[in-house]
């Protein structure tokens, strides 16, 4: 496995595994989590309720037990787009290839034990887009305004990154774009800046402060509020010596960005004015992702299990920090046992997954630099620079 094969993998594979971990304890408090567990999740756990079959609000799902849920189902939807396309990706690949995809493909869906359609497994944010965009005929470019505010195009976002690895603007601007089809405001917001944190990761030699660099120039708003407030108070958290309980972590990371999210501290009761559009407001979990691996220096096992222990959104928190951290670090660093327990669990071809994203990025690459040197070779006779030589 080569270099860029590696970060490629490492990203898919974090935030496979993220998701994976994080499904098990999705929607509860770490109290709850604790208490249910006999302490803080360190792995792979079954069900949070035994009879999940039938209880509410789990059933039907199959959550745990090392099942992926519809973060990876939809990041696998979009990396068949790209495969199909090989090339930089808009609103309208959205509504002309993802949605016949989520609509009209059956696929093994790991919570669901079953093969069933993308679209009866991802939740209404997501039903959306089939909506709007295959029954409402609406533009691409506009269809996600009216829709809930939520993570729900940031979290499959990370192959954007990945075809602009070394480019976090770019991967903003192109993310941004086929986010317009399914969200609006800072949840269109959220989905460009976790592209860029992906594509500043997964650069050469990069790491967790230039990842920080980039999603702080890049963000705007609320988003860019929450995330400066827990990065500041990840510095402090640090800075103090930390702390010798490991609840300490997730508390101070819910304090900082509990004023930018709009859902509340009863994430299954949230209040009349949640998830609406807002230019103060943030999604809760790319800032709290982001928190986890800054304040692990970019330690995927760390990350990922303090997002799993966090609650509330964790399924989708820990699919990012996974693949913040797996670009930063490569496979290497996701855990080989978390790897092999959730593919083998979800029936989930992986490699094929890399190996098709790999060449995606290689192609998309090669055009980009072709683009570039063609670029410059008219600026530079435009300006007279090699006449002037």
């Amino acid at each position: 496995m080569d270099a860029l094969q590696g970060r490629v993998a490492g990203v898919l594979a974090g935030a496979a595994v993220g998701d994976a971990l994080g499904g098990a304890t999705e929607g509860w408090t770490p109290e709850q989590i604790e208490e249910r567990h006999g302490g803080r999740v360190e792995g792979i756990v079954g069900p949070f309720l035994a009879d999940w079959r039938t209880a509410r609000p789990i059933a039907p799902y199959h959550k745990g037990d090392g099942h992926v849920t519809d973060d990876t189902l939809m990041t696998h939807a979009l990396i068949e787009v790209y495969g199909k396309r090989r090339r930089h990706l808009d609103a309208f690949d959205i509504a002309g290839d993802l949605v016949p995809l989520m609509i009209g493909e059956r696929r093994w869906i790991p919570e669901l034990e079953d093969e069933a359609l993308i679209l009866q497994r991802v939740f209404l944010a997501e039903k959306w887009i089939v909506a709007k965009l295959h029954y409402g005929h609406a533009d691409p470019r506009e269809a996600g305004v009216g829709n809930v505010v939520n993570c729900g195009a940031t979290m499959y976002m990370a192959p954007v990154g990945l075809v602009h690895i070394g480019d976090p603007r770019g991967a903003y601007a192109e993310a941004i774009d086929l986010a317009g089809a399914h969200q609006s405001s800072y949840g269109r917001e959220a989905a460009g800046v976790f592209a860029a944190a992906v594509a500043a990761a997964a650069a050469p030699g990069a790491t967790v402060a230039d990842v920080r660099a980039a999603v702080t120039e890049l963000a705007h708003d609320g988003t860019a509020a929450a995330i400066a407030a827990v990065f500041a108070a990840v510095d402090d958290f640090r800075a103090a010596g930390g702390s010798d309980d490991p609840r300490e972590l997730g508390r101070t990371i819910r304090a900082a960005v509990a004023p930018y999210d709009t859902v509340g501290d009863q994430y299954r009761a949230p209040a009349m004015d949640a998830r609406l559009p807002s230019r103060t407001k943030s999604i809760e979990e790319l800032p709290v992702a982001l928190g986890f691996v800054l304040a692990h220096d970019g330690d995927a096992r760390a990350a990922i299990l303090d997002a799993v222990n966090y609650g509330r959104d964790s399924d989708s928190i820990a699919t990012m920090a996974g693949a913040i951290c797996g670009g930063l670090g490569g496979l290497d660093v996701i855990p080989a046992d978390w790897v092999h327990d959730v593919t083998t669990a979800s029936r989930l071809d992986l490699d094929s997954v890399i190996a098709a994203m790999t060449e995606v990025v290689r192609d998309i690459a090669r055009a980009d630099a072709e683009q570039a040197a063609r670029r410059a070779a008219s600026l530079r006779e435009m300006l007279g620079l090699e006449a002037a030589a």
